[in-house]
């Protein structure tokens, strides 16, 4: 059996596969008596970010900085409190309007891989008829969906004989996570979103996934979200890097800039943060101290400067808006920015 066709490009290679404008995502807190809102955490705050066709767009950021919950509000298991989402041309779920595409279809076309391997699986169900679930809902019969799942049990390295029948606890984490890729793209999906994939795995099996990952790609045509804190790893699997702080974007670029020749403080110091092999280099001082401010109130203005080395009086009046570097590259930062009243302002160049 020949496995179906993703959906058809829309839009041509130019045209973005996945785009988002000013994602917001805050989340109530409620106390007292009568379970009243007290406040909200700020989890993702006016996020727009673009993913081209083909690519790999690498997220990363410190644990709280909105990650994880920028994933499931492009996966859609979040409804977003504003902004607007654009597939391939498309406003997502908004179908009913005339021109938009419906989260039915957008789901079929986009897919999630989440960071627990065992959680994600159901564990009264065989691997294979977890594989074939998904078509199965989609209107695939029965007997077409249990040989799709077979095929993609061999196509990440899992013989379809030996695997097919086993339970989620018969498996290793790394089989386990080969088993979640595969059932993300039993639909044939266009893009698929890599929540930190290889986190909870061995370093060896953490390269058999990694490199399972690059082939798939390359032989389904996939485009690829991937999520981590693992610096390494990103710069490994991604075309460009997205670097987040505290719910907003505060570095964007190819891959190479922004290892080579990272612009704003965060993305500096998250990089000096690396271990290093070579005794010369060794940090006997981290190069960054506190830890991130409370979502719940962020700080006025840039939200990095409380820990910032360079912040000035303009940083906590005015929020940065992101300045261009170089081509795709840009920093919110308002010494990238000439004119922005910081006494370093256009001292950065890509």
């Amino acid at each position: 059996m020949v496995l179906p066709p993703p959906a058809p490009d829309r839009g041509g290679a130019a045209q973005p596969l996945l785009e988002t404008r000013g994602l917001v995502k805050h989340f109530p807190i409620r106390g007292g008596l009568f379970g009243r809102q007290m406040g909200e955490v700020r989890a993702v705050d006016g996020v727009s970010l673009s993913v081209r066709k083909g690519e790999t767009l690498g997220i990363v950021g410190e644990s709280g900085c909105g990650k994880s919950t920028t994933a499931r509000l492009l996966m859609r298991l979040l409804d977003p409190g504003a902004g607007e989402m654009i597939f391939d041309g498309e406003p997502v779920g908004r179908d009913d309007l005339g021109g938009g595409i419906s989260l039915k279809e957008y789901r079929r076309q986009v897919q999630m891989v989440f960071q627990d391997s065992y959680a994600s699986l159901n564990p009264r169900l065989p691997i294979e008829d977890t594989i074939a679930f998904a078509p199965e809902v989609h209107g695939v019969p029965v007997a077409e969906a249990r040989e799709r799942a077979r095929e993609l049990l061999a196509a990440v390295g899992l013989a379809p004989a030996q695997f097919a029948r086993r339970y989620p606890h018969e498996l290793s984490g790394g089989q386990r996570q080969r088993v979640n890729i595969a059932r993300a793209l039993a639909l044939r999906p266009r893009l698929v979103i890599l929540d930190e994939p290889v986190s909870a795995l061995d370093k060896s099996v953490e390269a058999q996934v990694l490199n399972l990952l690059v082939d798939l790609k390359e032989s389904f045509g996939l485009t690829y979200v991937f999520i981590s804190h693992d610096l390494n790893v990103v710069q490994y699997i991604s075309d460009r890097v997205l670097v987040m702080y505290l719910g907003q974007v505060a570095e964007e670029g190819p891959v190479d800039e922004i290892y080579s020749r990272p612009a704003h403080p965060y993305t500096q110091a998250l990089l000096a943060s690396r271990p290093s092999m070579d005794p010369a280099q060794r940090r006997t001082e981290p190069p960054l101290t506190g830890d991130p401010p409370n979502p719940v109130n962020p700080p006025s203005g840039c939200r990095f400067r409380t820990r910032c080395p360079f912040a000035e009086a303009v940083c906590a009046e005015i929020p940065p808006i992101a300045a261009t570097l170089s081509p795709g590259h840009t920093a919110a930062c308002h010494m990238a920015l000439p004119g922005s009243g910081h006494s370093k302002a256009g001292g950065i160049a890509a």
